[in-house]
């Protein structure tokens, strides 16, 4: 009988790197601190209908394969039923071969469901059938899944104008499996190019926070009242995205003007309008680090660049690619200006154009100042590059040029409850990395030192960086198991 694809030595390539994953990273619990995992459906403990609703909705990943591989949009994101959208994937998956999505595919089978068919047309029904049965049962809800994954922490992209509501709900959970933490996503506020949108955010902001914003200093009470919100329900971490981040010189007169301007309908200038963006999200650093919370920087993408799709079914629905920014000078400014008065929070920086690795794992190096190991951190490989030869390509940046033993991990960075095969899929490669860095000599070949490395990188690091105000008990049962052994 042949062997399972995907099967317990998958991607660990030598004997090395099997003893370093099954003794330091399989078990170790997961703090996921970066998902776009709606709030709503973990607090009501969602039941899934189907596989399709648990697996293809929202992972533009599949998206995008499944329109290069000829399938119509009414099949992918259209008004087809799920077993018509999952038919087409699994006609999709065999032309996958080569892509990281045929490995994600199988492993998202394989854990939670135990399904060790290869996906193709003629086990498409069977898979379907099969999985449909188990999210019936106990066990693969919402937070049973999350359970099921040893997720202690996870933590939703959330905007400033959300309820929180359903966060509130979470956090009055006793001696939760998992704990679940809103993120400060505010790039909403930074919107300034089309008036329209940004006053009719503004309006909601305004009803959620209780502050009528007529100029520059209500808003940033607006924000503030907001910010002081989230982290009175757990938030820790803010995260800022930006094709490139602004970091233009402002003076308070001119951005003054410029929110009364915007509050009228009127359209600022390109330059204007940058400054502006580059004052609030300096203001909204400072709140960060006044806070004591860490934040991301997701720079890079160039977003919905198909402007017929975004008519025919919305934004962000996979068309969006990796852009080729000018980053070192605008971060450089960025994060000296705060650094500078010593208001530079911990802050992980995400690149996705490859081309940029070095620069960006050396550029946290003249950051750093002791305050915090690892307080500015190289984000682990991000979107586009969250795949095998990413993964070791980040890897080998951040350890020729800063500290790997202090790199924070992997996210899930999805939509979907199925996705944290991802971070077993980074603990592989992890592994056998460090395996090969041991058969060539470049590192010793003494496994307590490395299995620490692999320990901290996998759970360790994260615990520790994150000022979150508790584990999930998933956690506190692995930690349990680990002294026992």
């Amino acid at each position: 009988m042949s062997r399972a694809f995907i099967n317990s030595d998958f991607l660990l390539e030598s004997p090395r790197a099997v003893e370093l994953y099954r003794r330091f990273a399989a078990e170790a619990p997961i703090i996921d601190w970066h998902s776009h995992l709606p709030a709503s459906l973990i607090a009501s403990d969602h039941r899934f209908a189907s596989l399709s609703e648990a697996w293809l909705a929202g992972d533009h990943y599949k998206w995008r394969a499944m329109r290069t591989n000829g399938v119509a949009e009414r099949l992918i994101t259209g008004d087809a039923s799920d077993w018509e959208k999952f038919e087409a994937w699994a006609r999709t998956v065999p032309e996958t071969l080569g892509n990281p999505l045929y490995h994600w595919t199988h492993m998202e089978l394989a854990r939670p469901f135990g399904i060790e068919q290869l996906l193709r047309p003629g086990t498409a029904k069977s898979i379907y059938e099969h999985a449909n049965a188990l999210l019936a049962e106990p066990g693969f809800t919402t937070l049973g899944l999350l359970e099921g994954f040893r997720v202690a922490v996870s933590c939703t992209t959330d905007d400033p104008t959300d309820s929180l509501e359903h966060h509130q709900a979470l956090a009055r959970r006793s001696d939760p499996a998992t704990c679940v933490y809103p993120t400060w996503r505010p790039d909403r506020a930074l919107d300034v190019v089309n008036p329209k949108t940004w006053n009719a955010w503004v309006e909601r902001l305004e009803a959620v926070s209780g502050v009528a914003v007529r100029n520059l200093a209500s808003l940033m009470d607006a924000l503030e009242r907001r910010h002081t919100a989230f982290h009175d329900v757990g938030c820790r971490a803010a995260d800022h995205g930006a094709d490139q981040l602004p970091a233009e010189p402002w003076s308070d007169a001119d951005i003054a003007q410029d929110v009364l301007n915007l509050r009228a309908g009127r359209e600022l200038e390109a330059g204007r309008a940058r400054r502006l963006q580059s004052a609030l999200l300096y203001r909204l650093a400072c709140l960060n680090h006044a806070r004591g919370w860490a934040q991301q920087l997701h720079v890079g993408a160039l977003r919905n660049v198909n402007t017929r799709y975004e008519r025919m079914i919305g934004r962000d629905t996979g068309f969006d690619v990796i852009g080729d920014f000018d980053h070192a000078r605008p971060l450089a400014r960025f994060l000296d200006r705060l650094d500078s008065t010593d208001q530079l929070a911990r802050t992980i920086v995400f690149n996705l154009n490859p081309r940029d690795n070095e620069m960006f794992a050396g550029m946290i190096g003249a950051f750093q100042d002791g305050s915090v190991p690892g307080k500015i951190q190289y984000g682990p490989a991000w979107w586009f590059l969250d795949q095998k030869d990413g993964m070791e390509a980040q890897l080998k940046a951040l350890s020729n040029l800063s500290l790997l033993s202090r790199f924070v991990g992997m996210v899930t960075d999805s939509r979907s409850f199925l996705s944290f095969s991802r971070h077993d899929y980074f603990r592989r490669v992890l592994c056998t990395w460090l395996a090969e860095q041991i058969r060539k000599g470049l590192i010793p070949d003494d496994l307590e030192l490395v299995g620490v490395l692999v320990r901290r990188i996998a759970f360790e690091n994260a615990r520790d960086y994150f000022p979150y105000v508790a584990l999930g008990h998933v956690a506190g049962k692995a930690a349990s198991a680990r002294r026992a052994q």
